[in-house]
């Protein structure tokens, strides 16, 4: 095991000297999960996982550099800037990581996805309340094959099964009928995680969709960050068995998230490092999830600082996006109070 010095701890999480005046100047705005205050700017898991949703060849990058070592760094990176809540898998790889970053000081909270390989959904959920989840959603791409295949009450029951555990019950998912659904069935859930792309497309509604002529939307060649790895951007066509970001999808999504009372999680804003080819496009991206997020929201952002610092820049573009003006706002019929 490879485990920080007090001292690494120390530094990398702030303690060593700060200020209370530092210490206002970090802090993050946040919301609440029932009795969890939780920032409004989530780590995401998926990076530690090496799911890059861009290629093979990332995927690999992210799981040869997130050894324990460096997934604590970042974490304790985070706990710094303000941020007070990963969300991740529920997997045993991460229960360990995480298990192993608490032992050393590290103080984040926990919002566990379910992991949909495993067998006995139901004692995995207990397992997750167990180790200290403050909050656990039914996995999103899980609950879009259930939609599909007629069994989306299978999710309904995990979602029970996750109330009887005594944590935050959540739902995730890619598709925004899918939300408008459980709305209208008033199912017993406190929070959406809520994908801003629909990824569940089958192959041929994405061959429906490139068809009608959408790609005029499409964006330009990355030319840095992630997204430059593969080449692809959002809005552009699928690769061959890969998935299509299709930048229309964004704002049907985020209806769905200002209709609902419930607390969003918002995932994929840089579309997967697909906007992430300048800080200018960055913060465009985030401007228009602000545009719909209500002050209960937040947004999921995955991580990969193995080129350069990210969380900093993160939080920075993430406050400047909450400040953006009314009349940016108005653009789009949006009243100026929704952030």
């Amino acid at each position: 095991m490879s485990f920080l010095s007090r001292r690494e701890l120390l530094m990398a999480a702030g303690a060593a000297g700060a200020s209370a005046a530092l210490a206002a100047t970090e802090a993050l705005p946040t919301i609440k999960l029932g009795r969890h205050t939780v920032s409004r700017l989530i780590v995401g898991g998926n990076p530690v996982s090496g799911n890059s949703h861009t290629s093979s060849t990332l995927d690999r990058a992210m799981r040869d550099y997130f050894t324990a070592a460096n997934t604590k760094k970042l974490l304790a990176r985070c706990e710094q800037a303000g941020v007070n809540t990963w969300q991740s898998r529920g997997d045993r790889h991460i229960l360990r990581l995480l298990n192993e970053y608490r032992l050393e000081g590290g103080r984040l909270q926990w919002i566990a996805q379910t992991a949909s390989e495993l067998a006995d959904i139901p004692r995995h959920i207990r397992e997750l309340a167990s180790a200290g989840a403050i909050g656990i959603y039914h996995h999103g791409s899980q609950t879009d094959k259930f939609w599909r295949a007629g069994q989306i009450e299978t999710a309904r029951e995990m979602c029970k099964v996750m109330r009887d555990a005594g944590v935050q019950v959540g739902l995730g998912s890619h598709i925004p009928e899918v939300i408008d659904y459980v709305e209208s069935k008033a199912w017993d859930v406190d929070f959406y995680m809520t994908c801003v792309y629909n990824l569940s497309r089958t192959k041929e509604e994405q061959e429906q969709e490139q068809a009608a002529g959408l790609g005029a939307r499409a964006s330009s060649p990355a030319t840095s960050g992630p997204a430059a790895v593969s080449g692809v951007r959002a809005g552009t066509p699928a690769l061959p068995g890969g998935q299509l970001f299709w930048d229309p999808d964004r704002e049907k999504m985020l209806a769905r998230v200002r209709q609902t009372a419930k607390p969003c999680l918002i995932f994929k804003v840089y579309g997967a490092g697909r906007k992430c080819g300048s800080p200018a496009e960055m913060l465009d991206a985030l401007r228009l999830v602000f545009r719909y997020a209500k002050p209960t929201d937040a947004v999921v952002m995955g991580m990969f600082p193995k080129e350069k610092e990210q969380v900093t820049e993160n939080c920075r573009l993430f406050r400047e996006a909450l400040q953006q003006p009314a009349a940016i706002l108005s653009t789009i019929g949006v009243p100026p109070d929704v952030t």
